[in-house]
């Protein structure tokens, strides 16, 4: 099976999921569907950290940027496993464009040209450890990226494996018709949800959230966990995390000074 037709067959899985009544209304989004490549890199203290964020700034990010890319996200883990690491969030159009993404590079000129001592490090001074990808589609509640106004921001990066495919599913029609409502209503203020096409720990779906700092990160929290709709809809048994969520994956995340998020 070649790379399009696992995006396709990705995509079909991805179908509606169980009803789970009465939402909430989200804010005014255009309607449409964005998809997300959400790239790791696991780095090594040292040359790696500049040499992966210098291909960010002066080599890739222009690249997409030329390609009609825009809102390139790329940040640095503050809080979690494997420090150090970088991540990098590029929204696209299609499932199709990540797919034909290197190929499309490959032919730009000034890319080669800017990329080149990344793309050719040694194998005794590689640019960085390893890298993971994850493709994922925007909810249909939330289905275009949504950048903050301001520029200084932390960003929490949460990711919700489920123990089935229908669990996912309800928790992902959890967000679409109540839960992203409740989000915005108590001062949580998203950046995306994607829902993993493709990527490792599936099922599973990834979201971000931004705040000013820490203090306003845990104060909106506490607003939402106490609001009496999100007591309502997660007190419903067959909506309780218990049943639709196995793990959670929390991390808090930085903007490198190139990042367009």
């Amino acid at each position: 099976m070649d790379r399009r037709t696992l995006v396709k067959s990705a995509m079909a899985m991805a179908g509606a999921a169980v009803s789970v009544g009465e939402a909430h209304a989200a804010p005014s989004i255009p309607s449409a569907q964005e998809y997300y490549e959400l790239r790791k890199y696991t780095l090594r203290t040292g040359p790696q950290l500049a040499l992966t964020q210098n291909y960010f700034e002066h080599a890739l990010i222009p690249a997409l940027n030329r390609m009609g890319v825009a809102s390139v996200g790329a940040f640095r883990l503050d809080i979690g496993p494997e420090t150090p690491t970088f991540f990098l969030l590029m929204p696209f159009a299609s499932a199709e464009a990540p797919v034909t993404l290197e190929s499309r590079l490959s032919s730009d000129e000034e890319y080669s040209r800017t990329a080149h001592a990344f793309l050719t490090a040694p194998a005794q001074s590689p640019a960085f450890v390893r890298a993971e990808s994850s493709l994922l589609a925007a909810f249909s509640g939330w289905p275009k990226l949504t950048a903050p106004k301001a520029s200084k921001r932390i960003f929490q990066l949460r990711t919700y494996e489920s123990a089935t495919i229908a669990a996912h599913q309800r928790k992902v029609q959890m967000f679409n018709e109540a839960e992203i409502g409740i989000f915005v209503k108590t001062g949580l203020t998203p950046v995306f949800f994607g829902d993993a096409l493709i990527g490792p720990r599936m099922p599973s779906l990834t979201y971000m959230l931004t705040f000013a700092d820490v203090a306003e990160l845990n104060d909106h929290w506490h607003t939402f966990v106490t609001s009496p709709e999100w007591k309502q809809l997660s007190g419903r048994p067959e909506l309780a995390d218990a049943e639709v969520v196995s793990n959670i994956s929390n991390l808090y995340l930085s903007p490198l000074s190139c990042s367009q998020i």
